[in-house]
């Protein structure tokens, strides 16, 4: 059997693969995370109110969508496992097919009953969060107009799982240029009321991005429909099978599990804020929204982590998975850093883009650079995580998620909500939790019980 040190990784899995497979993956998530950077670069300009209602409403709106994420991160994983199979066998890319399909049986399900449900529980839930009334009228506005677009996010993520866990990822580029330029033009519109449409300030950003993501729906279903290759069999509907939906749950679930509890203690930081005063939300909104710039290009690399990792298994080559995260560390780190040092140095020139507010600008200066500071310490945390999820064993990735986000919680408990601390001491919470998962992850990874791990 060949060793990590012994064995030669081939030219699909070399520095120029990885990039050309990330680097659409990337410039997608940095556009469609300009979506939420856009409603508050626009509502930054209408009220601190507005600025803060859109942060709770969003890490709210995230939670619920992270259950069809997770579950498509789930369907991508193992079809990455398929997608080697098949490349090392020559045969059986049908699998693919079938695996998507009863993706979207599952998703659209899950997608019309989280939306009934929010409807009816999320203004008492948020009554009895949020201590702010004006943040709770806001916040509740714009959940209602954000949730119809769930059925599209979900539908969305599927269609992103199929092309990144068949390594063709050229598309995602695309489809992120339709998405954004669509919801810039529509959030002029509608926050505003331009073009004679009237101004609906936080109503119309909400609804700005539900049209969105249904234009970006529609831009994969035709882009499939006349691109993909028949192999895989997309273009032919596959009714629901319980046993194939099953086993695909098997595996997606415990990611969707997960993520949702991954963004519920990310709200929860916020309500912790949130009681902290009106000022510090905002703050926490602006230096939030900065922080999904870096956190794409770790996202991007993750997600491709996560795919290569999974297909060389798929490959029968186990052997090649540590080399293959070192690669892919040294690209995400070479790529981040001078991102971070920007940042850094420029922090004001950054948060100005984000609100014209003088006070605002220069009490959010903190807060950026210790968000830089942590970024780097824990650059390598993210694309563990994915390439433990990569190996098929997303129990474990779940475990060690929980034990993160257990001391996070404790720790944001005792900084936030015993001591008052300052929003800038309290964003050091999300170094704790990096480094916690980042730890667990290459103990995991070295230790190499996941070989025999099958899905």
């Amino acid at each position: 059997m060949m060793t990590e040190s012994t064995y030669k990784l081939p030219e699909s899995y070399s520095f120029k693969s990885i990039w050309r497979i990330t680097f659409p993956i990337l410039v997608a998530l940095v556009m469609e995370e300009l979506l939420g950077m856009t409603d508050t670069a626009f509502l930054g300009r209408v009220g601190e109110i507005e600025l803060g209602a859109s942060a709770i409403a969003g890490v709210y709106f995230t939670i619920l969508y992270m259950l069809g994420f997770g579950f498509s991160i789930g369907v991508q994983i193992i079809i990455g496992r398929r997608n080697g199979e098949a490349c090392e066998n020559g045969t059986g890319f049908g699998a693919i097919g079938r695996v998507f399909w009863q993706g979207v049986w599952f998703l659209a399900v899950l997608a019309l009953l989280t939306m009934v449900f929010s409807y009816f529980l999320t203004p008492p839930l948020l009554r009895g969060i949020l201590r702010s009334e004006n943040i709770f009228k806001a916040a509740v506005v714009y959940v209602n107009w954000r949730i119809p677009g769930l059925l599209f996010a979900f539908m969305t993520a599927l269609f992103r799982a199929f092309y990144v866990g068949t390594r063709e990822t050229a598309s995602l580029t695309w489809n992120s240029i339709v998405l954004v330029s669509s919801n810039i033009l529509l959030d002029w519109v509608l926050i505003f009321g331009h073009l004679g449409a009237p101004a609906m300030g936080i109503k119309g950003a909400a609804l700005a991005s539900t049209i969105s993501e249904g234009i970006s729906l529609l831009f994969f279903v035709v882009w499939t429909f006349f691109t993909a290759d028949k192999k895989y069999g997309l273009q032919k509907m596959v009714k629901p099978v319980w046993t194939e939906l099953r086993h695909t749950f098997s595996t997606a679930s415990w990611v969707m599990v997960e993520y949702v509890l991954n963004i519920s203690v990310w709200l929860l930081f916020f309500l912790f804020i949130e009681h902290l005063g009106e000022e510090q939300l905002a703050i926490a909104n602006i230096v939030r929204s900065i922080s999904e710039v870096p956190f794409v290009f770790s996202a991007a690399f993750a997600s491709t982590a996560a795919t290569l990792v999974s297909n060389i298994i798929g490959e029968g080559h186990p052997e090649g998975v540590v080399p293959v995260i070192r690669r892919v560390l040294v690209l995400c780190t070479v790529t981040m850093l001078p991102l971070l040092i920007f940042f850094f140095l420029c922090p004001h020139l950054i948060i100005s883009l984000f609100t014209d507010i003088p006070t605002l600008v220069e009490a959010s200066v903190p807060t950026l650079k210790v968000m830089c500071v942590a970024t780097v310490v824990t650059l390598p945390w993210n694309v563990y995580l994915q390439s433990v999820a990569g190996t098929g064993n997303t129990r474990v990735c779940l475990r060690i998620d929980v034990v993160a986000l257990c001391i996070y919680t404790v720790y944001c408990t005792v900084i936030i909500g015993i001591f008052h601390s300052d929003i800038a001491v309290c964003w050091t919470a999300d170094g704790i939790y990096s480094l916690c998962v980042w730890i667990q992850c290459a103990v995991y990874i070295h230790k190499k019980k996941w070989r025999n791990k099958t899905i």
